[in-house]
């Protein structure tokens, strides 16, 4: 059980959280007690779906946004309970355990705020879910998408990734492609009887490495893209020519960038050196769109001063992939801001200096309730 969501400080609340076990795929306890949490507040209508929470009021306000965060965390490797320490100087007091960055802070935050700013200045949707850390297709945001669209029908989409404090708009989107060469297997010592594949994948990792990648601006932020080879594979045995192999690569585009564009993209960068390769093919074997930050729009706007007045946020471009994405699927403009370094995500020694939680609430309540920030 959680304490009284309306009376609990958003650092104690992180640390509460950290200790309930939360794993990927045993998140059930930590969705129960914060069911209950919720369903304390009059002033909340609240859903579930298997192991995702979400709550939100219903007062006829002009524009809704979504606060979310993800419930789960990787494995524990000894990093449990969490402990409050003092780290470095710049870091001062942190709260040391698994799950401080990755992301109780923001689910902490997120949890406050819908008990304690009842009559906030827009809709609000607090949404809490499963299986963020595995296999997209368990992704607890998604399956609310493909069976509760609207519950996330919103103006606006505040995710709780770590961020340090700052606001990074939207995400770039990812694609893995396969580049496969077909070549003719002989001895290696009559070396000139075969066709060696491997040596086809030269023209493709120096198309890759002499590529430069672009700089997008989207929406005011400037998103750097990347393209590069990020595995490679080929050969049957050490006296014999390769008749196949196989070059990864991975494309991080801007969100301004649909796939059929990035694919379009990645095989104009690669044509001149596939135009000799007899049987070279390119399959796209992964991909996942970015997500625009919309910070254009009224709502998003509003955010990011409150955010930037309240804490001195910055606003960055967010060039990972997050489930940004999934709102932006949704024609919801989405931007991180959460407490904690991502650098830290999944470290043995997380941890998040308790000032960023408090600051990350005080600039979300600014925004949300402005008339009673400073209460």
């Amino acid at each position: 059980m959680l304490p009284d969501l309306r009376t609990v400080d958003p650092v104690e609340l992180t640390r509460l959280l950290c200790d309930i076990p939360s794993v990927s795929g045993d998140e059930a306890a930590i969705a129960d007690a914060i069911e209950v949490a919720l369903r304390s507040l009059p002033h909340l209508e609240v859903l579930r779906d298997g192991d995702a929470v979400l709550a939100r009021t219903s007062l006829g306000r002009a524009s809704r946004v979504v606060v979310a965060g993800h419930i789960d965390t990787v494995p524990v490797q000894g990093n449990l309970p969490t402990q409050v320490r003092t780290a470095s100087a710049a870091e001062g007091e942190v709260l040391w355990g698994r799950g401080t960055v990755d992301m109780k802070g923001g689910v902490a935050v997120a949890l406050h705020l819908a008990a304690t700013v009842t009559e906030p200045a827009v809709d609000v949707t607090y949404a809490f879910y499963d299986h963020e850390e595995v296999e997209a297709e368990l992704n607890g945001l998604g399956r609310i998408a493909r069976h509760h669209p609207d519950w996330l029908a919103a103006d606006f989409a505040i995710l709780g990734e770590p961020t340090a404090g700052h606001v990074e708009g939207g995400c770039n989107g990812t694609m893995r492609l396969e580049v496969a060469t077909a070549g003719r297997t002989a001895h290696s010592a009559r070396a000139w009887r075969g066709h060696n594949a491997i040596h086809d994948l030269a023209p493709v990792l120096a198309a890759l490495a002499a590529h430069e990648s672009e700089t997008v601006t989207v929406d005011g932020l400037d998103y750097r893209e990347g393209l590069g080879a990020v595995g490679i594979g080929g050969g049957i045995a050490g006296n014999m020519i390769p008749d196949a192999a196989v070059v990864t690569v991975n494309y991080r585009f801007a969100p301004s960038r649909s796939a059929d564009d990035a694919e379009a993209y990645v095989r104009t960068v690669l044509a001149d050196a596939l135009a000799g390769l007899d049987g070279a093919t390119v399959t796209v074997t992964d991909v996942a769109p970015g997500a625009r930050p919309g910070l254009d729009h009224p709502v998003a706007a509003a955010f990011v001063a409150a955010a930037v007045a309240a804490t001195g946020a910055e606003v960055n471009p967010k060039y990972g992939w997050t489930d940004v994405a999934r709102f932006s699927a949704l024609g919801v403009p989405a931007v991180n801001f959460g407490p904690g370094d991502p650098n830290l995500a999944h470290a043995d020694d997380e941890r998040c200096p308790t000032a960023q939680i408090t600051a990350v609430a005080t600039a979300l309540r600014a925004w949300l309730a402005p008339e009673r920030a400073a209460d």
